[in-house]
């Protein structure tokens, strides 16, 4: 970050997916509003939510970040943000078991709006419309009107995502993550005929917790097992709508995005010179970068230098996502360039997007298994670099919806039909995620006994 950076700047780089308005006039008076709205995250958040990252980074904290693929206008309900935020809960207690350290809460709410897309238009039914960049830009519904780019829907995007967080901070700290309620939702889905290897670990968290209410320690007197704190974040691909959210803190003096407590940047848009690093560089929330097969090592170089030019603790999250198979070809190669550098970087795994196929049905859909392997693999890797995995990075939801395949309920290519709703990419259902959630703990503990193992 440096005194000479404007958060216009971003216009004068090269853009890549983002849409081309056709109403200057329009967007300009958008963007104005916005400017003059609140902010919907505070700096001081942002600050802690970095500290707590630099600790992921030692192995200190591990960091779970979760939800939609993409946010919808039309399934925006109480209902769908308690049920994601619910299993998030379950899922970060289960890890916390595991890790044996804190688990930070970061979910893809509250702003996730926007997609990339591999094309710029796509056919349905034979008429060739623009390609649907979420519901921030354009719509869904296959019309040739509702595929130009409206920069309303920026300000719907912004009530929404309010709505969101006044909702997760009521959840955070109102009684509904007490960690006794959420572990009993847990013992339920391990009661489940397939779930045996998962209930130790269940009587396990229960006898921790039966524990320490012998020895006084309980929600009535400790806050921390009643309250949580909880963040968002999303891929800040829009920026005219993040420029305009843009604020100066007034402690520190420094520009942070308002839109989300971390924003991340894409790997379709990680051009070292391109708009959305220009953009990114300048504010002090704590940054994202996905890493694909595609990266290079020189390219990583040159963007953390850019993105973390001071070496910041918890500033830059490396989000790893290569397929099942290739991230022994890939990841240690990228560690080596992190080594090389000195840089501090928090390592974390998206085991979503490099694993999606269409099935014989002709869904979009991401094999539980295949999404399990590359989670497995990352572990194996840093396991065998000596270095640290920080986190895990998953679209799920938690509604019971019929998109990946496999898990313990075994859902099939000719299930997906079933409950298939999502608007872009196909989510982990509130089961799987879960069970996913067990498997980590297991691969957490293997890391935790080896640690334990080395010490000795």
């Amino acid at each position: 970050m440096t005194q000479a950076w404007k958060k216009s700047d971003w216009r004068s780089k090269p853009r890549v997916q983002m849409p081309d308005y056709l109403d200057a006039d329009a967007l300009n008076a958008v963007e104005a509003q916005l400017a003059k709205y609140p902010p919907l995250v505070f700096a001081g958040e942002a600050r802690r939510l970095k500290k707590q990252l630099g600790l992921a980074a030692e192995g200190k904290a591990f960091l779970l970040q979760g939800g939609d693929c993409a946010e919808s206008f039309a399934e925006f309900s109480a209902d769908n943000i308690r049920d994601t935020f619910r299993v998030m809960l379950q899922m970060a207690v289960v890890l916390t078991y595991g890790a044996k350290v804190p688990v930070i809460k970061v979910g893809r709410m509250a702003g996730q709006f926007a997609k990339p897309r591999s094309a710029p238009t796509e056919v349905i039914n034979g008429e060739e419309f623009a390609s649907y960049r979420g519901d921030i830009i354009n719509g869904f519904d296959a019309t040739q009107a509702s595929r130009i780019p409206d920069p309303a829907r920026m300000l719907q995007a912004y009530t929404q995502a309010a709505a969101s967080l006044n909702l997760l901070r009521a959840f955070s700290t109102g009684g509904f993550a007490d960690i006794h309620r959420v572990h009993s939702w847990t013992l339920g889905f391990a009661e489940h005929d397939k779930a045996e290897r998962y209930r130790e670990l269940s009587n396990r968290i229960s006898d921790a917790l039966d524990f320490m209410a012998a020895a006084g320690v309980d929600s009535s007197t400790a806050h921390q097992l009643s309250q949580v704190d909880f963040y968002t974040s999303h891929e800040s691909l829009l920026l005219e709508y993040e420029e305009a959210l843009c604020r100066v803190d007034s402690i520190s003096g420094q520009p942070v995005a308002g839109s989300g407590h971390m924003i991340w940047i894409g790997d379709r848009t990680r051009q070292p010179d391109g708009a959305h690093v220009e953009f990114a560089r300048g504010v002090l929330n704590p940054i994202g970068l996905k890493c694909g097969p595609t990266t290079t090592a020189e390219d990583l170089k040159v963007l953390m230098a850019k993105l973390n030019p001071q070496n910041e603790a918890g500033r830059l999250t490396l989000i790893a996502r290569f397929g099942a198979g290739k991230v022994g070809d890939n990841l240690p190669r990228l560690i080596k360039t992190v080594q090389e550098e000195g840089a501090n970087v928090l390592w974390t795994c998206d085991p979503m997007h490099g694993n999606t196929i269409k099935a014989a049905s002709g869904y979009k859909t991401r094999p539980f298994e295949s999404v399990l392997r590359e989670v497995r693999e990352f572990f194996a890797v840093h396991h065998a670099e000596n270095t640290i995995p920080g986190g895990v990075h998953f679209e799920m939801t938690g509604k019971d919806v019929t998109e990946c395949t496999g898990g313990l309920r075994d859902v099939t290519d000719e299930n997906l039909a079933d409950r298939y709703h999502t608007a872009c990419d196909p989510r982990l259902n509130a089961s799987q995620s879960l069970e996913l959630a067990f498997l980590v703990a297991e691969e957490l503990s293997k890391t935790r006994l080896a640690e334990r193992r080395v010490a000795l």
